[in-house]
C-alpha cells in the first residue's frame, strides 16, 4: 500500500526533494555568479580595482573559471566511494563561504587564497548536487529531463539574485561588498540543505557502504589524482601570472594549458577505471556496453567544449565590452554593466518551463529527439546568438556606441542554446553513464567545461589583436560548424549509448500492476 501512495504522488509531480535542491543551487549559484560578474570589472578597474589589461584580466577569468570545472572529477570521485553526496556538498559549501568572504577583505595574496577556496570548494559541491537530482528518479522515469530543467532554473534565479546584489553593491558601493554578499548566499544555501536535507532526500546522497580495503584503495588514488590536479592547477596560475611576458607566444600557452589537462584526464581515467585487488580488477572493469556509453560522454563532451568556449564569453569578453562599448543608458539612468548578464537568466527562468514542457510533450509522443540532435540545436543557436555581437561590434566601430538590444538579443539565442544542451546533458550523464561511476562521471563532464572556460579566456585575450568583430564572427563559424557536425554524428552517438538514454513508456495508472511498475 505504502509503495502504491508513492508511486501515485510521483506520478502527480516531482519529488519534495527537487525542490530543496533547487534551492539550495540557487543560493549557491547567487554567490558563483555575483563574484563571477564583477571579477573582470574589479580587475580592469584602475581606479578602485587592480588595473589590468583585457588580456591579462580574461587570462586569470579563464584560469579561475577552469579549474572551478577541474576539480570536480576528485569530488566526484570521493563522493561515490568515501563520504557520499550530502556530506561532499556541505563540505563543499563550507569552503565556497569561506572562500568569498576573503574575497572581501584588501590585499591580493587574501584574494587568490579566497580564489583557491572557492575552487576546491566547488570540486564537492558542483557534481554531487546535480549526481542528486538524477538520484531522485529511477531508471527510465520520463520526468527526469524535466527536473533537471526544473533544477536549472534553480541556478538561474541564483544567477539574478547575484548579479543584482552582489554586482550592484559591488559596481555602486565598493567590489570588496560585492564579493562579501556572495558569501552570505553561500551561507544561507548551506543551512537551507542542512536544515532539511535528512526529511527530503531520504536514502538519495548517503555515505556509500565500502570494506576497509576500498577505503583504502580509493584514498591511494584520490592523492594520485591530487597530484595531478596540484600540477594542473601549477601551471594555470603560472599561465596567468607569466601572461605579459607570454603575450608574444599563444600557442605556448595553448600547448601548456592543453597538457595539464591531459595529465589530469589520464591520470583520472586509471582512477576511475579498477583497483588494485584481482577481485575488484573482476568486478569493476567495464563492459563493452559500458564502455561504448563513456564513449559517447566523451564526444559529446568535446562539442560541449566548443559551446562554453563561446557561451562563458558572457562574463569575460561580452561583460567588458558591455561595459565599455554600449549604451547602457535608459530613463535617464545608466544601467549597472552586471544587470545586462541578468537577461540569460531571466531567458532560462521564461523559458526553462516551456522547454521542460515540449521535451516532455515530445517524449509522451516518442518524437522526442536524441540528446546529440539536442546538443547540436544548442551549439546552433550559440552561433546565431553571436551574429548580434557582430552587428554590435560593426555599430560601435561607426557610431561610438552600440545599443543595448543586440547584447540582448544574444543572450536570447545563447539561453535557447543553453537550454537544449546543459539541462539535458546533465540529465544525460546521469542515465548513460555506469550506475557506480555516475558522480566521476559528472565530474569528467565539468572537465569538458573547465577546458572551455580556459578557451573562453584565451580566446577573448585575442580581441585586444583582432577586435571584436574578428572574435565574434569566429564564434559565430564554431557554433554553426560544430553544431553541423554533432547532428551528422547523432545516430553513431545514439547506437553507442545502447538505449540509456530512451525513456521508458509510463505504465497504466489504472492496474495494481501498474502501480507496482510505476514504485520501480
Amino acid at each position: 500500500m505504502q509503495a502504491t501512495v508513492a508511486a501515485g504522488a510521483a506520478r502527480k509531480g516531482h519529488p519534495r526533494g527537487l525542490y530543496l535542491l533547487f534551492f539550495t543551487e540557487m543560493w549557491e549559484r547567487m554567490s558563483y555568479y555575483g563574484m563571477r560578474g564583477l571579477l573582470v570589472l574589479f580587475l580592469t578597474d584602475k581606479v578602485a580595482g587592480w588595473g589590468w589589461s583585457t588580456g591579462n584580466a580574461l587570462a586569470l577569468y579563464g584560469t579561475y573559471t577552469g579549474l572551478v570545472y577541474l576539480t570536480p572529477i576528485a569530488g566526484g570521485y570521493i563522493a561515490d566511494n568515501l563520504i557520499g553526496q550530502r556530506k561532499a556538498v556541505v563540505f563543499g559549501g563550507t569552503l565556497m563561504m569561506i572562500g568569498h568572504l576573503l574575497l572581501a577583505l584588501p590585499g591580493q595574496a587574501i584574494f587568490f587564497t579566497g580564489l583557491g577556496f572557492l575552487i576546491a570548494g566547488n570540486g564537492f559541491f558542483k557534481p554531487n548536487i546535480s549526481t542528486m537530482v538524477g538520484g531522485l528518479y529511477e531508471p527510465g522515469d520520463g520526468r527526469r529531463d524535466g527536473a533537471f530543467t526544473i533544477f536549472y532554473m534553480g541556478i538561474n534565479l541564483g544567477a539574478v539574485l547575484g548579479n543584482f546584489i552582489c554586482g550592484t553593491l559591488g559596481e555602486k558601493v565598493g567590489w570588496h561588498w560585492g564579493f562579501g554578499a556572495a558569501g552570505v548566499g553561500m551561507f544561507l544555501g548551506l543551512v537551507t540543505f542542512l536544515a532539511l536535507s535528512r526529511g527530503l532526500l531520504g536514502k538519495v546522497g548517503l555515505t556509500p557502504e565500502k570494506t576497509p580495503e576500498e577505503r583504502r584503495d580509493a584514498w591511494r588514488r584520490v592523492g594520485m589524482y591530487g597530484v595531478a590536479t596540484g600540477v594542473a592547477v601549477g601551471v594555470f596560475y603560472a599561465l596567468a601570472a607569466l601572461g605579459p611576458s607570454l603575450a608574444e607566444n599563444t600557442l605556448l600557452k595553448f600547448i601548456v594549458a592543453f597538457a595539464a589537462f591531459a595529465a589530469v584526464a589520464v591520470v583520472g581515467n586509471k582512477m576511475l577505471q579498477k583497483g588494485q585487488s584481482a577481485a575488484e580488477v573482476q568486478a569493476g572493469a567495464l563492459t563493452k556496453e559500458e564502455k561504448d556509453r563513456v564513449i559517447s560522454i566523451f564526444i559529446i563532451a568535446i562539442f560541449v567544449v566548443l559551446f562554453w568556449m563561446g557561451f562563458e564569453q558572457a562574463g569575460g569578453l561580452m561583460n567588458l565590452y558591455t561595459d565599455q562599448k554600449v549604451d547602457r543608458g535608459m530613463f535617464g539612468w545608466e544601467v549597472p554593466t552586471t544587470w545586462f548578464q541578468n537577461f540569460n537568466s531571466a531567458f532560462i527562468v521564461l523559458l526553462a518551463p516551456v522547454m521542460a514542457m515540449l521535451w516532455g510533450r515530445l517524449a509522451a509522443r516518442g518524437k522526442d529527439p536524441n540528446v546529440a540532435v539536442k546538443m547540436a540545436l544548442g551549439l546552433i543557436f550559440m552561433g546565431v546568438g553571436f551574429l548580434f555581437m557582430v552587428g554590435a561590434s560593426r555599430e560601435s566601430a561607426l557610431m561610438g556606441k552600440a545599443a543595448a538590444w543586440w547584447v540582448i538579443m544574444a543572450y536570447l539565442f545563447h539561453t535557447v542554446g543553453e537550454l537544449c544542451l546543459s539541462p539535458v546533458g546533465l540529465s544525460m550523464v546521469t542515465k548513460v553513464a555506469p550506475s557506480r561511476m555516475v558522480s566521476a562521471m559528472m565530474g569528467v563532464w565539468f572537465l569538458a567545461n573547465a577546458a572551455a572556460n580556459k578557451l573562453s579566456g584565451v580566446v577573448g585575450g585575442y580581441s585586444e589583436q583582432m577586435g571584436e568583430f574578428n572574435v565574434f564572427l569566429s564564434l559565430v563559424a564554431v557554433g554553426v560548424l560544430g553544431g553541423g557536425l554533432l547532428w551528422a554524428l547523432s545516430g553513431k552517438v545514439k547506437s553507442l549509448m545502447h538505449g540509456t538514454d530512451e525513456v521508458k513508456p509510463a505504465a497504466p495508472a489504472t492496474s495494481t500492476q501498474g502501480d507496482a511498475a510505476a514504485a520501480a
